[in-house]
């Protein structure tokens, strides 16, 4: 069983996922807040992402983590690393909850995971897949040092895919 790392920023405790974080991602996950990424979801398909945002722990050694307010201890979003068959490479992607948007929270919440992915995982790179409308993702996948990679293998036709660092493995 793969140990899930905590991660702590200035104002952030990344955490392993908790039941209790349900009902504000599934919130999310039937808002049109979701809509880049493919959404509103109906609630069995959203507990199906949420189970495997954390069983990818133990699958790939990698998944999500949540975005915990280090003073208050509200969650505040998700970041997470994905593998496996729906994923071409690793990915780092983030949701943040409509109260914690616009703080900088998927930036210093990314850029710890990203970090630790590298460090700690030696993952050669990773990429994020953003639909091409999405421009608040885009902007912020450039803030984290990402360039467009248009010779990456996509997962949906509308999405631009960032490389966050390295070249594709293999």
């Amino acid at each position: 069983m793969t140990s899930i790392p905590t991660l702590t920023t200035a104002r952030l405790c990344l955490r392993p996922m908790r039941s209790s974080d349900w009902p504000a991602y599934a919130s999310f996950m039937a808002s049109e807040r979701c809509h880049y990424m493919g959404g509103p979801f109906a609630t069995d398909q959203a507990w199906g992402m949420f189970c495997a945002d954390h069983a990818q722990w133990d699958f790939y050694g990698v998944g999500a983590l949540m975005m915990e307010d280090r003073e208050s201890g509200q969650c505040l979003g998700q970041v997470g690393i994905n593998a496996g068959p729906l994923f071409p490479e690793h990915e780092i992607g983030w949701l943040v909850f409509p109260e914690a948007e616009g703080q900088g929270y998927a930036f210093e919440a990314a850029s710890a995971l990203r970090d630790w992915a590298r460090a700690i995982r030696c993952l050669p790179s990773l990429v994020s897949y953003v639909h091409a409308d999405n421009t608040r993702s885009c902007r912020l996948a450039q803030r984290l040092g990402a360039v467009l990679d248009p010779t990456a293998i996509g997962r949906a036709p509308a999405d631009l895919i960032y490389r966050h660092f390295g070249r594709r493995a293999g």
